[in-house]
């Protein structure tokens, strides 16, 4: 189990993505996490498989995680998997019966799979399928928007979770930055998705660094 961060580029400039993206990289991220929404799941619209696919063109080697957050997630995996996605992390509210069918699905077309649940969803229901994931999501914030307050009542899902699965890949996502990490780190997070507070910092090799060496402490102890 590594430490790893990974920043969302929703509150980056999306008229420079690449620029961007290539500037998060640099300056330290372990993977970018790309926020796909559809304005049915949540009401927000942001971009499809063909935007991915145009900066996997610029960016060969980094890892990319979808985060998304759609109705019907299946419609997407094999567009995203042709855009050159590693990691298809989709919601499990909307898919009820199907999660186990979408999950073999995103395996099948290549990729590594992520649940995601949002804040209301009780987190013992993705017991039954953490042997066909490769990663929990648990969200932080309600999905759909940037910027929103963290929500430290989450916790103790991520503690659950690394109690019962201490190797399982564990994320959080949503109001993330130097003044939560600690909390994400002491539940048990390893892999930490931080929008505004790396995209806004004026140094953000400098929050990249925070915030993994912070994960690192808790897990080597």
């Amino acid at each position: 189990m590594k430490a790893k961060i990974g920043p969302s580029i929703l509150n980056a400039d999306l008229s420079q993505l690449y620029e961007e993206s290539d500037k998060l990289l640099q300056n330290g991220a372990d993977y970018l996490h790309l926020d796909v929404m559809d304005g049915h799941f949540v009401p927000n619209l942001t971009f499809g498989h063909p935007v991915v696919k145009c900066l996997r063109n610029k960016i060969k080697e980094a890892f990319f995680e979808t985060h998304m957050m759609v109705s019907k997630p299946e419609e997407w995996v094999e567009s995203m998997a042709d855009a050159g996605v590693d990691q298809y992390t989709f919601h499990i509210e909307p898919v009820q019966g199907q999660v186990a069918k979408i999950c073999r699905q995103v395996r099948e077309a290549g990729m590594k799979v992520g649940l995601a649940l949002k804040p209301g969803t009780e987190v013992e229901v993705v017991k039954e399928f953490i042997p066909l994931a490769d990663m929990i999501l648990i969200m932080t914030v309600e999905p759909g928007f940037g910027g929103q307050k963290f929500m430290a009542d989450m916790m103790p899902k991520v503690k659950w979770l690394r109690d019962n699965y201490p190797q399982l890949d564990i994320e959080v996502d949503g109001g993330v930055g130097p003044d939560t990490i600690h909390a994400c780190a002491n539940a048990g997070a390893n892999m930490i998705v931080s929008g505004s507070a790396i995209i806004r910092a004026d140094n953000q090799k400098e929050v990249i660094t925070l915030l993994k060496k912070t994960v690192e402490g808790v897990i080597n102890g």
